[in-house]
């Protein structure tokens, strides 16, 4: 740095100039050379030069950005003995110091203790507790600040709107934006920023085009943070084409509008769209020059796992790799998630060792994918090892591995992990009982459903919901109690959905009952539904009957309807590739051996005349000629 390389070669004369040290001191504290910053304060102590009011704001600031609580508590003693403890300036500096680092309390002392308070001091403070994500502090010395005639400016409603956005209050978010502006304080881009990530939350359009005619009317298009802010809103908000028009409209674009852009089509389920744009942005040859950074990956690589996507998603994560991109948390869980649905078990622990050597393993986001990977593929043990490594479990780590046991039918150890939970002071939301049931079901846990359907509204409060009353028809209907299961449905409070009729349909098809089953089949064609499998599963009991007039009229009408049956498919693992393949498709290259050995599999099963217990949909594959299987290869 050239002013560097002038201080020094100063006269040594003028060692002593404190203005000197002063602007070479902010020079580097504002170009984020903290650390070469506190070198010269260290350095001027040595020399004799004693830092005042204009120094020691500087140096705290280099402190509270560097995160080093120590460094911060030796500068603090510091200014006290030098007696600035009273000084305005300094003090406002400590305030904002000790909130970046959480010390809340230490900078409640130092708050009340002030003789003298400015704007500043009161903003300062509602800031930190908005950077702390505790909006009932901001709202209290919010309140403070009026009663001590301190009137709120719009940097002090700005905190307090950011501080309830933090927090997730997104409807009081839009309660104070409305009394911010009825009395009549002035809006700012940074507040409607915060306000227009509310709607995006909310998924609530007409309310952000209401705050984007405020961006409008207060001339704030120019601002880009502000049609960033409108880009992801729209896109949140599922309005693609608005946010592309807007993006298309702004003359400098920086790579937050380009993440922007690429995450509203992926959210939304364009992955092809928000494919294009990314490729555009990897070719884009204007200025600034751009190339996608980890968010840029983590959009696609998400949005393809989020939406069927999985070989893509694995494909992209892997050029991200050979890119030197280093992944975060969100790539890691989007990644984790396509291995736990394809129980690609081998590509899941490459990416748990990845996560070890990057030392992402105390990260709860990551530590939850990994639960949720294992469990998943079966692998209990390095499940139940992750959970436990967890500090500080959230209820989704939780429902993470009552969700694993119970999918994989080990209903006692989801029971045991339930209860476990309910010990540890953690309340169940309806996620839980929802994986809790479900294991229940895939277990035979009769009693025990029936239990904790009782006590769901009775000892927590929580009033079941479609998804649960689904889960007790398949309970149910799986342990043959068909009557009871279809009372059940009579008699729920809301009006049964397709997915509860498929349950029921399910579980007669299971026992051969073909009253009920008709019953419940009315009941699906009167919904309109598009649910093939529904169709599929009346034509397998009408065939296992021997009613094969009926089979096939509700294949029939199913084929006049334009339903066709999606072809199952399952997937391989070889040589760190995943290969999708199904009935009908063409053999791909190297996968020869896989399917000779499924044509064997095929004429064993037909030579000893086996046929699964209990699933028609499987008998009819292999009538079909379907050889799909799962075939882990190492």
């Amino acid at each position: 740095m050239d002013a560097q390389k002038v201080f020094d070669i100063y006269p040594l004369e003028g060692i002593g100039n404190l203005l000197l040290w002063n602007a070479i001191v902010r020079a580097n504290v504002s170009h984020g050379f903290y650390k070469e910053a506190l070198e010269l304060y260290d350095k001027m102590r040595k020399l004799g030069v004693w830092a005042d009011g204009f120094t020691f704001p500087l140096i705290v600031r280099a402190c509270a950005l560097l995160g080093d609580l120590n460094l911060c508590k030796i500068v603090h003693c510091h200014v006290l003995r030098m007696g600035f403890q009273n000084h305005l300036h300094v003090v406002n500096e400590l305030l904002g110091m000790y909130g970046k680092l959480g010390q809340m309390k230490v900078a409640c002392k130092l708050f009340d203790r002030m003789a003298v308070r400015s704007y500043v001091s009161w903003n300062t403070m509602v800031s930190a507790y908005a950077f702390n994500y505790d909006c009932e502090g901001a709202r209290k010395i919010f309140q403070r600040m009026g009663l001590e005639r301190f009137e709120p400016n719009s940097v002090t409603w700005t905190s307090l709107l950011s501080s309830h956005a933090r927090c997730g209050k997104h409807e009081e978010v839009m309660e104070f934006f409305g009394m911010m502006r009825s009395r009549g304080v002035g809006t700012t881009a940074e507040a409607l920023a915060v306000v227009l990530s509310v709607c995006g939350y909310l998924v609530a359009p007409n309310k952000g085009k209401m705050i984007h005619g405020y961006v409008m009317k207060g001339g704030f298009e120019a601002y880009l943070f502000a049609k960033n802010a409108l880009i992801c809103m729209y896109g949140k908000c599922r309005e693609v084409e608005d946010a592309h028009k807007l993006f298309l409209e702004m003359e400098t674009k920086n790579l937050v509008g380009w993440n922007a852009l690429i995450s509203s089509y992926a959210e939304s389920g364009q992955c092809d769209e928000a494919f294009e744009l990314f490729t555009q942005l990897e070719k884009s040859d204007g200025y600034p020059v751009m190339t996608p950074n980890v968010i840029s990956w983590s959009a696609v690589i998400g949005g393809f796992a989020s939406n069927g996507g999985e070989e893509e998603s694995l494909k992209l994560f892997r050029r991200m790799q050979l890119t030197g991109v280093m992944a975060n948390s969100v790539t890691i869980s989007s990644v984790l998630s396509v291995c736990a649905e394809l129980a690609a078990l081998n590509l899941g622990r490459e990416i748990h060792g990845h996560v070890l050597r990057a030392m992402m393993d105390g990260n709860i986001l990551v530590g939850n994918g990994l639960i949720n990977m294992y469990t998943k593929c079966g692998s209990f043990k390095e499940g139940h090892l992750v959970f436990e490594a967890i500090d500080g479990k959230d209820l989704i780590s939780w429902n993470s591995m009552i969700t694993g046991y119970g999918m994989h039918g080990h209903g006692e150890n989801a029971l045991r992990i339930f209860y476990e939970m309910i010990n540890s002071g953690f309340k169940p939301d309806n996620v839980t009982f929802i994986a809790v049931l479900s294991a229940c079901s895939h277990a035979g846990l009769i009693t025990e459903g029936r239990n904790l359907f009782d006590k769901m509204n009775r000892d927590y409060g929580i009033e079941p919901q479609m998804e649960h009353y689904a889960c007790m028809v398949d309970l149910l209907g799986r342990a043959g109690l068909l009557q009871e299961a279809s009372n059940i449905v009579k008699n729920m409070p809301m009006k049964p959905n397709a997915c509860i009729w498929s349950a029921l349909l399910n579980s007669c098809r299971m026992h051969k009952n073909t009253s009920i089953a008709e019953e419940t089949a009315a009941q699906i064609s009167h919904l309109n539904s598009e649910m093939t499998g529904s169709y599929m599963l009346l034509s397998n009991i009408y065939a296992a009957s021997g009613r094969w007039e009926e089979s096939a009229r509700v294949r029939i009408s199913a084929k006049t309807k334009g339903l066709k049956k999606i072809p199952g498919q399952s997937w391989i693992e070889v040589k760190k590739k995943v290969y999708m393949f199904s009935s009908g498709s063409p053999v791909q290259a190297g996968l020869e051996l896989v399917y000779r050995i499924l044509q064997e599999l095929a004429l064993q099963m037909e030579s000893e005349d086996y046929i699964p217990d209990g699933d028609s949909s499987l008998e009819q594959n292999v009538n079909d000629g379907e050889m799909s299987m799962l075939v882990e290869a190492q």
